[in-house]
């Protein structure tokens, strides 16, 4: 059974930095899509950022581009999301999520086909 656990999530003021870190177990895909979902309170699921494990093909939102950086240690199965210049609008709770298909460039819309996802992170940016 596949597992993901989340850690990096907290407070900061506008135009800070957080790093939010997803480390998978109990799974053996060869390859994969990985990375981040968020949703703020009386608003839609969003695909913020994803990366296929076996070419490195990333996706953003337009929302994160220019901020935020995905990136993945496949020794260690984790995947990160460097957040800087954040702002009150990045506010929401990020959820990771993992499917052993390739498909980042249609992330926001990979969603349904999820394997897994972690119990959520919450990162609240004050302005």
């Amino acid at each position: 059974q596949v597992q993901l656990v989340e850690s990096g999530g907290g407070s900061v003021q506008a135009g800070g930095s957080l790093r939010l870190s997803c480390a998978a177990s109990g799974y053996s895909y060869n390859c994969y899509s990985m990375g981040w979902f968020r949703q703020a309170p009386g608003k839609e699921r969003e695909g913020v950022a994803g990366i296929y494990s076996c070419g490195g093909n990333t996706y953003y939102a337009d929302s994160v581009k220019g901020r935020f950086t995905i990136s993945q240690d496949n020794a260690k199965n984790t995947v990160y999301l460097q957040m800087n210049s954040l702002k009150p609008e990045d506010t929401a709770m990020y959820y990771c999520a993992v499917a052993a298909v390739e498909g980042v460039s249609s992330w926001p819309q990979m969603w349904n086909v999820m394997d897994a996802w972690g119990q959520g992170t919450l990162v609240t940016v004050s302005s």
